[in-house]
């Protein structure tokens, strides 16, 4: 009688294993046909404005600073910002600050950059060490908000 359950159970288990691996092969190499469509979205412009919050790292004369921007994603797809270059303009002081005649502030341009800035969204970006002022700026500066011009660059 053991010898009979034996015999009984051995082909059971077979049948099991030769149904795993059909299902298996049949899931691997079935064909199958069909129709698709994608479009690609329209990219809208990123546009920069000055942050509402201070710099991590303030400026002072003789020394460097961050310059803080908010990235604003219009778009309805995530976007990397890699770049932020200085560009041709005046580097000036808020209207509060009438003293500050010579700000002796640059800007460093920043590449290699790769922040992402989220779909339908404003991000506030830090870059540290990116302005230096020199000192030869007018005492008027103290405590002053420079706009700097500059252009980003981002990638999809």
């Amino acid at each position: 009688m053991t010898r009979r359950s034996l015999l009984l159970i051995a082909p059971a288990s077979c049948v099991a294993a030769g149904l795993a691996s059909v299902a298996a092969y049949a899931y691997f190499t079935s064909p199958g046909t069909g129709t698709a469509s994608a479009s690609v979205g329209t990219m809208q412009t990123v546009t920069i404005s000055s942050a509402t919050v201070s710099p991590s790292t303030p400026l002072l004369p003789g020394g460097s600073g961050d310059v803080t921007l908010q990235v604003t994603n219009p778009s309805g797809f995530a976007v990397t910002l890699v770049a932020v270059t200085g560009t041709a303009g005046t580097i000036t002081a808020d209207s509060g600050h009438p003293g500050c005649t010579t700000t002796g502030v640059t800007f460093t341009s920043q590449t290699s950059l790769s922040t992402v800035i989220q779909p339908d969204s404003t991000t506030a970006i830090d870059l540290p060490g990116a302005a230096a002022m020199s000192t030869a700026s007018s005492p008027g500066c103290q405590g002053a908000t420079f706009s700097i011009p500059v252009t980003i660059t981002v990638q999809q």
